[in-house]
């Protein structure tokens, strides 16, 4: 038998059928079997250099564990990416490894990179499938940390700190811990059972988990320190504030922000028939904006019923910010795609009802500072989309809260907070990290930013 699969093809994922799971928010992709992951696990040559863990911001030690999912012996494979990764049952379904670890994959020069994040996946599903015994709790060392925010930075940051024996406690603002991995992803893309099964994981560790705790109004920063012993904190807040457009009629009956249309989908679950906070079922409906966000929001649309779904994006498809597998999904799922197109008016009936979309076309001129070339407006265009609903993707920036209520915490123009490349703010043993610092990002640059502020706080605490 050869020792390694020289098919330049990875394994392709099984998954529901398009016609089918644009209907139900049951889970797209079906996962690897073992045969399956076992031959993929083959096809990764264990570079001795392993270019593939310098594009981990976790630094999983991924050939290693591939290695051993090459052998079956699953549990053992778990246990090597466990020990960097927090998360590995959501890092496997939700980040952009053709980006990362994929994107630096010797075989990809060639032909198509090691599905490293199916891998990843099957290994922390397999775990959870078949692994009894629970995790030991380190001995505490004495100390105590806070963790503001439960989402991928702050559970990060909780479960490396837990383990080097702190005692940890995270405050969730919400009922549920997870943060976006709970109100933002859909159910169809990370299931909530995973993250659930995920935080359970970290609380046998002995991380404590206070729900429903607004830090800034329960308590303050100051409080946590001073009150409460809390040697150091950890701000992992996420970036949940919303941005609009300012355009005519944004304030109309029938207009969201992707965050809160998510949230109502995703944590309240308004797709149920029993559901207490429902969300109107539109017939034609337009998301604004070209990120994973956007492609969310409008794959959760078709779902919930809506005849018509577009996406309205005013550069062309090569400027998608979403990742490309997002993108064929939503194709594959009916979600119509209007590019070079730019929304300029909501128009709204006598009771404030959306009617319709006001655009105008778009043409693509020279590069912006970003580099990308700047849409530029086709003089005479304008036309109108029959919508009924509008759903704006455009991004978000952190939560001003924090920053009112922290005497001396320094901030940007657009409220992410300041903090250096360990995650120290400008206030003494408080760190920050993730979307609060770098503004919407992905799950896994939060996770690298949670571990590296875990490591400079207990630094920090040993110095003292």
């Amino acid at each position: 038998m050869p020792k390694f699969n020289m098919d330049p093809k990875k394994h392709p994922m099984p998954s529901q059928d398009p016609l089918v799971r644009n209907k139900n928010f049951k889970e797209v992709a079906l996962g690897y079997d073992e045969a399956t992951a076992i031959e993929e696990a083959k096809r990764c040559i264990g570079c001795k250099h392993k270019p593939c863990v310098s594009g981990c911001p976790v630094a999983v030690d991924i050939p290693a564990f591939i290695a051993l999912v090459a052998e079956g012996k699953f549990e053992e494979a778990y246990e090597v990416i466990q020990r960097t990764s927090s998360l590995p049952a959501v890092c496997g379904r939700v980040c952009p490894q053709e980006t990362q670890c994929e994107g630096k994959c010797t075989r990809g020069i060639k032909g198509e990179p090691v599905g490293i994040g199916r891998l990843e996946r099957f290994v922390a599903d397999w775990h959870m499938a078949h692994s009894e015994a629970a995790p030991t709790c380190p001995m505490r060392n004495g100390h105590k940390v806070a963790v503001v925010g439960s989402g991928p930075a702050g559970l990060t940051c909780a479960g490396d700190l837990a383990k080097m024996g702190y005692d940890v406690t995270v405050f969730e603002a919400l009922h549920m811990a997870g943060g976006v991995l709970v109100y933002g992803i859909p159910e169809f893309r990370l299931p909530k059972e995973i993250v659930r099964r995920e935080v359970e994981g970290l609380k046998h560790i002995g991380v404590k988990i206070e729900t429903n705790s607004v830090i800034g109004r329960v308590l303050t920063i100051d409080e946590l320190k001073n009150e409460y012993g809390f040697e150091a904190v950890f701000l992992g807040t996420g970036a949940g504030l919303p941005k609009f457009m300012g355009i005519k009629g944004e304030g109309a009956r029938g207009v969201f922000s992707a965050n809160e249309y998510l949230t109502r989908t995703n944590l309240m679950k308004a797709y149920e028939s029993d559901s207490e906070t429902p969300i109107m079922h539109a017939r034609k409906i337009a998301v604004v904006g070209g990120g994973n966000v956007a492609m969310d929001a409008a794959r959760c649309a078709k779902r919930l019923g809506a005849d018509t779904v577009y996406i309205v994006y005013r550069r062309s498809e090569a400027e998608l910010p979403a990742r490309r597998e997002e993108v064929e999904h939503a194709k594959e799922e009916e979600i119509v795609f209007k590019l070079l197109t730019n929304p300029v008016e909501i128009l709204t009936d006598a009771d404030d009802n959306v009617v319709g979309l006001k655009c105008i076309q778009m043409t693509l001129g020279e590069p912006d500072a970003s580099g990308r070339r700047r849409p530029v407006e086709v003089e005479g265009s304008e036309f109108v989309m029959d919508v009924d609903c509008v759903i704006m993707a455009l991004g978000t920036s952190p939560n001003p809260l924090l920053k009112q209520t922290t005497v001396g915490l320094e901030t940007q123009r657009r409220g992410e907070i300041v903090a250096d490349e360990n995650g120290k703010t400008s206030l003494e043993g408080v760190y920050a990290g993730g979307d609060a610092v770098t503004g919407a990002a992905t799950v896994i640059l939060a996770m690298g930013a949670g571990k590296t502020a875990a490591k400079a706080i207990d630094e920090y605490i040993r110095s003292k």
